[in-house]
């Protein structure tokens, strides 16, 4: 629910991060600094409209997601929690990748390890040592995320002066309001329904009781873990498109989608082989010994689908390479094959007692690879660059 939820906030952020990205490589500070105004309002707005609503409607929400009731005291504590951080979300997100935009990945990065850090001492102290339960990790989680946020706030209006917004009448001038709330708009609908299908699939994993649901937990945090690094690969391999197309740099964009789909498959390979062959020790992690059968569902899971991380290694470039040369439109569509396949494989597969959960794991890879098909061939047919422009 939570990733849904900062899904939105963080497609946001990224289509104005494209954005951001493009004006500067057309080094045009003047559509560059309408585009940051615009999109720090509209995001902004976004963001504290979404706590809002959320805040007021969560205990409905978890109940439409089947959560068992034996556990949704505990889980309507740490949601309410974590839905309070929603506009540091926000804020971290926006001046992340505004800073990604002007070729800084670095100081995000190191913020976003600083916080990390913080949230892991904060866990072992509300939860270990306060005994403050859910409710403890979920402050240490908001906490850290807020210390973050205001120290990544100060490093970019310090160091970079161009991301000072101004709300002077002639720095609206070349804003363009209609290409941020497109381009925006477009990233924040592709992760909110990527996240959505995933929502989706987590109100079916319910049903198979509570045994699945934590075994899919726990596999699902591997498993973003596992691929987190090449989805952030992607988002760079996207602002570096953004900044050679708006450069008219067709000759480095075609060498970069060459070299990053050699370099994301040798990592997707690596990372599968050692999910793969660990899956048990992994899902050992977090689940005490004497859980097998939470281990074992969990294995399983991790086996079939970490088989295939070149799969979305691949999608996530292709989103990446849409929104770099302004077609975030075609990410969109991507996604909706993709998880429209993963939500409708899911409920039929899973709906055969011979296949059961199985089916739900089985369905996944298998959206991958079918929007990564469309993608490619979309691309040599649809969207070839012009030669040159070295």
């Amino acid at each position: 629910l939570t990733t849904f939820l900062y899904s939105i906030i963080i497609g946001l952020c990224m289509g104005s991060g494209s954005l951001v990205s493009y004006c500067f490589g057309e080094r045009n500070e003047r559509r560059l600094k309408g585009c940051l105004n615009i999109s720090f309002l509209l995001i902004g707005s976004v963001a504290l409209v979404t706590e809002l609503i959320t805040l007021f409607f969560s205990s409905g929400i978890l109940k439409l997601l089947r959560t068992p009731v034996k556990i949704m005291t505990l889980t309507s504590d740490y949601v309410k929690v974590i839905l309070s951080g929603i506009i540091f979300i926000f804020l971290y997100n926006f001046y992340s990748f505004m800073l990604r935009g002007l070729g800084n990945s670095l100081t995000p990065l190191i913020f976003l390890g600083s916080s990390s850090v913080l949230n892991v001492v904060l866990d072992i102290t509300f939860v270990a040592r306060l005994d403050m339960g859910v409710k403890g990790a979920a402050y240490a989680t908001v906490i850290a995320q807020a210390v973050s946020d205001v120290g990544l706030c100060i490093y970019s209006l310090v160091k970079e002066p161009i991301l000072r917004l101004s709300f002077k009448k002639n720095s609206w001038k070349d804003s363009r309001f209609g290409e941020v709330v497109r381009m925006s708009t477009a990233a924040s609908v592709q992760q909110s329904v990527m996240n959505f299908g995933i929502l989706m699939i987590q109100g079916l994993v319910n049903s198979f009781g509570t045994t699945v649901m934590a075994a899919f937990t726990v596999a699902v945090m591997i498993d973003t873990v596992a691929y987190m690094p090449v989805q952030e690969f992607g988002n760079a391999f996207s602002l570096f498109i953004s900044q050679n197309y708006g450069a008219r740099k067709y000759d480095r964009i075609k060498s970069c989608v060459k070299y990053s789909c050699g370099i994301s498959a040798a990592f997707c390979l690596a990372v599968s082989v050692f999910v793969a062959v660990f899956s048990e020790k992994l899902m050992g992690l977090f689940v005490s010994a004497d859980k097998t059968d939470i281990i074992a569902v969990g294995s399983r899971y991790l086996v079939t689908e970490g088989s295939f991380y070149v799969g979305i290694g691949i999608l996530f470039l292709l989103y990446g390479y849409y929104r770099g040369i302004n077609r975030p439109e075609m990410s969109l569509v991507l996604t909706v094959i993709s998880l429209g396949t993963r939500v409708a494989l899911a409920y039929f597969l899973s709906g055969f007692e011979a296949i059961g959960v199985f089916g739900i794991w089985l369905s996944i890879p298998i959206g991958w690879v079918l929007a990564d098909v469309v993608g490619i061939v979309y691309m040599n047919k649809r969207a070839k660059l012009p030669a040159g422009g070295k």
